[in-house]
């Protein structure tokens, strides 16, 4: 399923693209596509980050044996 969107873009340009051949469909939805993935990337991230820093004063040690005691319980 795919919903229509509207965008304004510069005369000078699309005339530029049709003329190209270029289909501008697909270069708008890969270009959607690669900042929706950006976008997650840096999210995770920033997860990441806040993890290591709540983390911070748990060894490794303590996290393996806790690892190791909670796949024992089940």
């Amino acid at each position: 399923m795919s919903d229509v969107i509207s965008v304004r873009v510069k005369k000078e340009l699309k005339k530029k693209a049709e003329e190209l051949g270029i289909n501008i469909r697909e270069v708008v939805e890969k270009a959607l596509e690669e900042a929706i993935k950006e976008k997650e990337k840096e999210e995770l991230k920033d997860t990441a980050m806040k993890i290591k820093e709540l983390m911070r004063d748990v060894s490794e040690d303590d996290w393996v044996r806790t690892v190791r005691e909670s796949r024992d319980e089940r």
